[in-house]
């Protein structure tokens, strides 16, 4: 507890006040020699709650990680002229074991950290000193912290330098990181063995819930409401499920349950809130103003590109810069997961340095791939771009620069540091509900129901299921007509009348203003399936998913070329001529990252 406790020092002084945990110089000055012993770390809720919170302080360290291996190594981003040999290994697949950027110590610190809450809080159960509605929560949350780090372990690495195959798989509360070269303490798990003891740990949690509101943990530090810190598990399971569905078909409907429930919202109690438009992409319900996530223009000036919603407040780039500035309905509608950068608290925001030309070093961008592919849509207005691509990057002097995680940092049209540029604060965007709908459409198209991963990819359930002509009685239509957890209701009528829950969801591409995709031929299981992957980039570029959905598809088919034909196609077209020698490397399957121990 003692490395957890220092390391997030910053960060809980600031919510000291906020939670009712002692201040960090109090406790230090109690013993200077800096060492605290369980006793005086785990003696009640509060302390529990301090324990959380350091794990997820110490979990800020791979948003770095996280963002390069997902984005880099997939078709979306490149590396510009400043990068380092290292970075450039990342996106042409010649990763040496020396990469700084695949070393495995954060995330084994995250790891440990989380054994050795993990067993405190099972030993405060057994002493009476958490209840076990405040046990349940906590230890949940902090098992599926460390579920989520080994899953990312499971998707980017392999075997270690020496050639073992697997990853370590630690669960032991005495190992320390000092220990992890002994490798007779822990066992190797490859992939698919890894994602079955992270789907058993999931099942078994004590709760799969949200902190209810009254947690102590629920709060409000540095203007950012904590609830939007935690992670969701349901998710989480889900795309667990979706993984091990490669193995085993009957994991495509577990996770479209696990999927269906956060898309329905469940509230704390359980209740599904049938009023609300938590996470149903919902499209331009009142154009006259741009007050929805979504890509819009304004009233009557549909045809004047001028007229496009673009600020830090309205439409759909808004979602990446209203959380700090308005941390409001829209926000909660479409954000699930998020962790804030902040001047106040460690750890350091690390995408001004990595995007930005300006204060930053601008070390990736936006591949030529990624461009074309937003500049080949077409809008319904017939506006021959992807409105999401102009707000997902910028040309600044003359260089394309990723913006999603600058908006708190640049201007938006001047590109001149903001009044918070000292403090540099920014979100790791982690989960949303574009991307739970994407994997959700994922599942059900698998499983069986092309038609609904279609609805969801493209205009939505109420367009797809409408008949041609429309009948005036909507009665027996818009709605799937499906058992849970592939039922929905989108009817939205006057004859008689209908206000169903699901009506004004748009679908992935129509709440982008996208003109729908066609189906062409028979198998429109694979076209969904491409038309989810090809639409995912365009919507979650550079949010951390990209290698995990190609790579994902690519187990799934037994078909390394979807994967490699990306890949190379990215490289090729940024002139880099390694493009063939990656190409190759992914066609043998070779997908994984070596890795040793720092």
């Amino acid at each position: 507890m003692k490395s957890i406790f220092f390391r997030s020092c910053v960060l809980l002084t600031v919510l000291a006040g906020a939670v009712g945990l002692p201040a960090c110089k109090k406790i230090l000055d109690v013993q200077p020699e800096n060492v605290l012993t369980s006793e005086q770390t785990y003696r009640n809720v509060f302390d529990a709650d301090a324990a959380v919170l350091g794990v997820y302080g110490k979990m800020m360290q791979l948003a770095k990680p996280y963002v390069l291996l997902n984005e880099l190594r997939a078709d979306l981003m490149s590396p510009t002229g400043n990068a380092d040999l290292y970075l450039q290994q990342l996106n042409n697949h010649t990763v040496t074991a020396d990469n700084p950027y695949i070393s495995l110590t954060p995330f084994y610190e995250v790891i440990l950290n989380c054994n050795d809450v993990m067993a405190h809080f099972s030993k405060m159960l057994s002493e009476k000193k958490l209840k076990v509605d405040e046990y349940n929560q906590r230890y949940a949350d902090v098992a599926a912290i460390r579920t989520w780090v080994y899953l990312q372990l499971g998707i980017h690495f392999s075997k270690d330098a020496q050639g073992t195959v697997g990853i370590p798989y630690i669960t032991n509360p005495l190992i320390t990181i000092s220990d992890v070269k002994n490798d007779t303490l822990y066992k190797y798990l490859p992939f698919r063995q890894l994602l079955g003891e992270l789907i058993k740990t999931m099942e078994t949690l004590p709760t799969r819930e949200i902190y209810t509101t009254n947690t102590t943990l629920i709060t409000v530090v540095d203007q950012y409401r904590t609830d939007k810190f935690f992670i969701s598990k349901k998710v989480l399971l889900g795309d667990l499920y979706l993984w091990n569905a490669a193995y085993d078909p009957g994991s495509y409907r577990k996770a479209a349950d696990q999927y269906k429930q956060i898309i329905s919202y469940y509230d704390d109690k359980g209740n599904d809130n049938t009023q609300k438009n938590y996470w149903k992409l919902v499209g331009s319900i009142d154009v006259a103003s741009g007050n929805q996530l979504s890509v819009q223009y304004v009233r009557y000036r549909e045809s004047d590109v001028n007229s496009l919603y673009e600020s830090n407040t309205e439409g759909w780039r808004s979602m990446f810069s209203r959380g700090k500035i308005n941390y409001d309905q829209q926000f909660d509608w479409e954000w699930i997961w998020v962790l804030p950068f902040s001047s106040t608290f460690a750890p350091k925001n690390p995408f001004v340095d990595l995007f930005s030309p300006v204060g930053g070093s601008y070390l990736v961008k936006p591949s030529q791939q990624a461009m074309d592919g937003w500049n080949s849509q077409t809008q319904r207005n017939l506006f021959p771009f992807d409105a999401r691509g102009r707000f997902t990057y910028k040309n600044i002097g003359g260089q394309p620069v990723i913006m999603k995680y600058l908006y708190y940092y640049l201007d938006g049209n001047t590109f001149v540091p903001t009044v918070n540029a000292n403090g540099r604060v920014a979100e790791w965007w982690l989960y949303r509900a574009a991307s739970v709908w994407q994997h959700y459409g994922e599942a059900a198209n698998r499983d069986g129901y092309p038609k609904l991963g279609y609805a969801i990819v493209n205009g939505g359930i109420n367009s797809t299921y409408t008949p041609s002509p429309a009948p005036s009685d909507v009665t027996n239509v818009q709605q799937t007509m499906i058992a849970y957890p592939y039922n929905f209701d989108a009817r939205n009528g006057d004859n008689p009348q209908f206000r169903a829950i699901y009506r004004d969801m748009a679908g992935i591409r129509g709440r982008a203003y996208l003109r729908s995709r066609d189906l062409v031929g028979t198998d429109s299981t694979t076209q969904v399936e491409n038309m989810l992957v090809d639409e995912a980039g365009l919507e979650l570029a550079y949010e951390g998913q990209r290698w995990s959905d190609l790579l994902r598809v690519a187990i799934r088919r037994n078909n390394p070329a979807f994967l490699a034909d990306k890949v190379y196609a990215k490289l090729q077209k940024d002139g880099n001529g390694n493009a063939p020698a990656a190409r190759a490397k992914l066609m043998r399957q070779e997908y994984y990252l070596p890795f040793k121990w720092q």
